[in-house]
This record gives structure tokens, C-alpha cells and sequence, in this order.
């Protein structure tokens, strides 16, 4: 797309590729090496800074994404790739890039449990779900950047980042403010309800008669994800709460989970 020509990050992949890998190695190799014989970090104020500020950022890229498109004129069918240089269209570019680069800032979340040496958070589906998103979301804003069968996943997931750095924020926020986190097991349906919502909305342009989508292996990847996630997250959901494998603190003490 040639509106992005000079844009941060959108001349190769190889710069996300590379911060990807770096991010990889270090919450699953170097990063647990070098905490091994340390005291876990106290980032308390820290991550209520960085909780409450991507709730922010997620606020606000919800309302550009409904603003580009989704309140504006979007069909929630077969709406394609607006390559005009129309307001509308620019603000949905720029929206796509900012949701693109927000993925970064969101591998803070891995790095924060390695420096408080909570290991045991750093799962395969964590850290393949932060890895997968920036990577293929580059290819999505270099080539597709603005269209509803391409944005949709991405206004489902700012809405349910809303909740789910809530949720963290007032959970680091101390043993004072547990009381109000009675809801965690509900982020799990939450995000169980947005891949079901993706995979279906995705999945009508295998029905659609005549959608012109300029790149169809876009979709087939978002539905490839949606359901990927969906299997995970029901196998994370079936281990958690029905065979009580891993039950939320207040499930256990009458708190909530310290973040």
C-alpha cells in the first residue's frame, strides 16, 4: 500500500521478525537465566500504569476503528479494502497501524511475569498468541490496511482488551481491591465469545456468491486464527474451571488472581 511509504516498522518484516524473535528468546531462555538467582521485581505501580494506560489506548482505538468504518458505513458482510485517500479511509490506516504497533506494547505483559518470576504464566498459548499477532498484523497494514473483513477480529479484540487490562489494573493495584475482581472466570467466556464471533464473521466469504476481497489468503489466515484460538482457549477453559486445574485464587481463598 503506498500510503504507508516512510511509515515506522512498514519497509520489511524483518524489524518485527527480529523484535519477535529477541522477545521469544528472552521471556523463555534468557530472561528466566538471568532471574534465576535474582528477587523477583516489584513493578506494582508500574503495571497499574501500563494496565490502566493500554485500557486507554484500547478505549481509543475502538472508537477510531467504529469511526473508520464500523459506525460509518461498514456492512459487517462484504466490506473490502479501501485503497482511496479519502479522511475516512486515511483514519482507518492509521488506525490499522496504531492496533499493529499496540502488539509490541503488549509483550510487556510476558516480560513483567519474567521479571516477577511467575514462570509458570509464560505458557505456550501466552507467548504464541503475543508472537503471532504482530508478525502476521504487519502484512495485513502493509497490504490490506482498511477493510471490514480485515478489521473486524481487531474492534472485537480492543473491546475485550478494555475488560481484560481492567482486570489487570485494579488486580495490581493490591490485596485491597480483590474483593472486586469476582469476575476473572468471565474473561475467559469473553474471549472464548470474541473467536467465535470472529470465526463466524469471517467465515461468510465462504458463502458470499460475489465478494471481491483483494486478498482472499487474508481471510482464510483470520479464520485460520479465530478457530486456532477457539480450540486453545476452550482446551485452556476445560483444564481451568471444569477439571479445576488451574481455578482463579478467589476460587480457592476468596480472592482474586495476583497478577
Amino acid at each position: 500500500d503506498p500510503r504507508l511509504e516512510g511509515w515506522p516498522l512498514m519497509s520489511s518484516p524483518f524489524p518485527t521478525t527480529f523484535i519477535i524473535g529477541t522477545y521469544i528468546y528472552f521471556v523463555t531462555s534468557l530472561g528466566p537465566k538471568l532471574m534465576e538467582n535474582k528477587k523477583p521485581f516489584e513493578l506494582r505501580h508500574i503495571m497499574a500504569f501500563y494496565n490502566f494506560g493500554v485500557v486507554a489506548l484500547s478505549l481509543y482505538m475502538t472508537y477510531e476503528f467504529l469511526m473508520s468504518g464500523w459506525a460509518t458505513g461498514y456492512s459487517f458482510r462484504c466490506d473490502i479494502v479501501d485503497y482511496s485517500r479519502s479522511p475516512t479511509a486515511l483514519r482507518m490506516v492509521r488506525t490499522c497501524w496504531l492496533y499493529y504497533f499496540s502488539k509490541f506494547i503488549e509483550l510487556l505483559d510476558t516480560i513483567f511475569f519474567v521479571l516477577r518470576k511467575k514462570n509458570n504464566q509464560v505458557t505456550f498459548l501466552h507467548v504464541f498468541h503475543h508472537s503471532i499477532m504482530p508478525w502476521t498484523w504487519w502484512f495485513g497494514v502493509k497490504f490490506a490496511a482498511g477493510s471490514g473483513l480485515g478489521t473486524f477480529h481487531a474492534l472485537l479484540n480492543c473491546i475485550v482488551h478494555v475488560f481484560m487490562y481492567t482486570y489487570y489494573g485494579i488486580c495490581s493495584l493490591g490485596p485491597a481491591y480483590h474483593k472486586y475482581l469476582w469476575w476473572k472466570k468471565y474473561m475467559t467466556t469473553i474471549q472464548l465469545v470474541q473467536f467465535i464471533m470472529i470465526t463466524c464473521h469471517i467465515g461468510q466469504i465462504y458463502i458470499m456468491d460475489d465478494c471481491p476481497y483483494q486478498y482472499p489468503i487474508f481471510m482464510f489466515i483470520i479464520w485460520l486464527y479465530g478457530s486456532m484460538f477457539l480450540v486453545l482457549f476452550l482446551h485452556f477453559w476445560y483444564h481451568a474451571y471444569t477439571k479445576g486445574q488451574r481455578l482463579p485464587k478467589m476460587a480457592r481463598n476468596g480472592i482474586g488472581k495476583d497478577q
